[in-house]
């Protein structure tokens, strides 16, 4: 006869050892409560993961860049002994849209005037109406119901005149959101805009979010946290059901139950949504179903040595091409290794998802060789990260809100039900989406459960 689950009490039990829930965690030890954390995998850090390529090259599968302004993954980094170091970012971008290829330095490449000026006044446009919406309160916004009620697809449409400059507000938003501009409601990309502060941050290495990178991988921070909690962290262990009393919850899991004072679940909605509530939340299920996963697929590959930058690339590029829509040079800090990240978003990520693994990788390549010559067609190791197969994430890099979503359930997306609290990146209202945003999102729940 096997035994039954282990048997816990907690003062908090959290849900996923993400960066978000493990940063709540940390807090709430801090303060000398007694912490549990569940994590169904049987890996720290949610949509942070690294690989080894190669004879020992560390990529990052997940998210991995830290922005100028991302003070909070700066401080943990430096409390942690991780060091950072500058995206390379030397030598000239490529554009390849249109069937046209062109080559630029800084963030804007040479389209003419015409387009520039598009260009110019849509993004000065996105950042007015982001700044109007915010990112506390978008449902609350002035025009809310308007701006919800369309796509960005629908908004360009209307509000930028040139084809090139609509598809390169779609590119971009393939990569940030993981979905096509038809996909996402023009209200849920402003609120993004604004918990960025900005649309230039969004897309700009030096001074934006992608300007740093971590020493040894950004896993490392999650890593290095549960570490510092110890055997609190319990990996294995999916939770399947989360009960409220009056004054006690109950979490149970594969393996073990945790009565606890209050519950924190981190986890992205329509992940959390397969856990069975009691009671359940009002309008739980109908956030799960508007706020659906991102389609996001990194791609790598390794080479012995970063030979674009020989020719004079950055690693750079933007294309329409497909199934590459955008490309980094992802490459060891000391250039001993040469590392080509590109990124498969949205509809393009869903269609090379459905081909068998083995074939995957052929259109990639043909990508890189199309933008950087016949050597990026050899590389001596590849790997590929489909977020939309991981069972624990249900896709990447966020979870977005389709037309009406926020309207309808955005008011319930952090806010408590009786012992029941919600973290992770979607519910933070500062860099939504990224790690920054996770830190957010753990130090609001910790405070709100210290409050409670």
């Amino acid at each position: 006869m096997s035994a039954g689950p282990s048997q816990l009490s907690a003062d908090v039990v959290v849900v996923g050892a993400g960066l978000s829930g493990l940063a709540a965690a940390r807090a709430l030890a801090d303060a000398g409560r007694e912490v549990v954390v569940l994590e169904a995998r049987e890996r720290v850090g949610g949509r942070l993961l690294g690989a080894t390529l190669g004879d020992g090259v560390t990529v990052d599968l997940g998210g991995q860049w830290v922005g100028s302004d991302h003070s909070r993954v700066r401080r943990l980094a430096a409390e942690l002994g991780i060091e950072l170091f500058p995206q390379h970012g030397a030598g000239r971008n490529l554009l390849d849209v249109g069937g046209r290829r062109r080559r630029y330095r800084g963030t804007i490449p040479r389209l003419g005037p015409r387009v520039l000026w598009d260009v110019f006044v849509a993004r000065r446009r996105l950042d007015r109406l982001a700044r109007a919406v915010g990112a506390e309160q978008p449902w609350a916004a002035e025009h809310a119901a308007e701006l919800d009620g369309e796509t960005v697809a629908e908004w360009c449409e209307r509000n930028v005149r040139t084809p090139i400059a609509r598809e390169l507000i779609g590119l971009a938003g393939r990569t940030v959101w993981g979905a096509g501009p038809a996909e996402l409601s023009m209200l849920h990309a402003l609120f993004y805009v604004a918990a960025a502060g900005g649309f230039d941050k969004l897309i700009d290495t030096e001074g934006g979010a992608q300007q740093d990178r971590l020493e040894g991988g950004a896993q490392l921070l999650p890593l290095r946290l549960a570490g510092s909690l110890g055997d609190r962290v319990r990996l294995g262990a999916p939770v399947r059901r989360i009960a409220q009393a009056e004054d006690r919850v109950r979490v149970e899991a594969d393996g073990v139950a945790v009565e606890a004072s209050r519950a924190i679940v981190a986890a992205p909605p329509a992940v959390a949504a397969r856990i069975e509530l009691d009671p359940l939340p009002p309008g739980r299920p109908e956030l799960a179903e508007r706020m659906r996963p991102g389609a996001l697929t990194k791609c790598i590959a390794l080479y012995a040595r970063p030979f674009w930058r020989e020719d004079g690339f950055s690693g750079e590029a933007v294309s329409d091409a497909g199934p590459v829509t955008l490309a980094f040079d992802s490459s060891p800090r000391d250039g001993s290794a040469g590392v080509l990240l590109g990124f498969v978003g949205g509809p393009e990520a869903r269609e090379l998802a459905a081909l068998p693994t083995a074939r995957r990788r052929a259109p990639v390549l043909a990508c890189f060789e199309r933008l950087y010559g016949p050597a990026a067609a050899d590389p001596v190791d590849y790997a590929e990260q489909t977020w939309a197969e991981e069972e624990w994430s249900g896709g990447g890099p966020t979870s977005n809100f389709g037309p009406g979503g926020w309207t309808a359930v955005g008011p319930i997306l952090r806010a408590p039900h009786a012992r029941l609290h919600w973290a992770g990146t979607e519910t933070a209202t500062v860099w939504s989406g990224y790690m920054e945003g996770a830190l957010q999102a753990g130090e609001r729940v910790a405070a709100e459960v210290l409050a409670g």
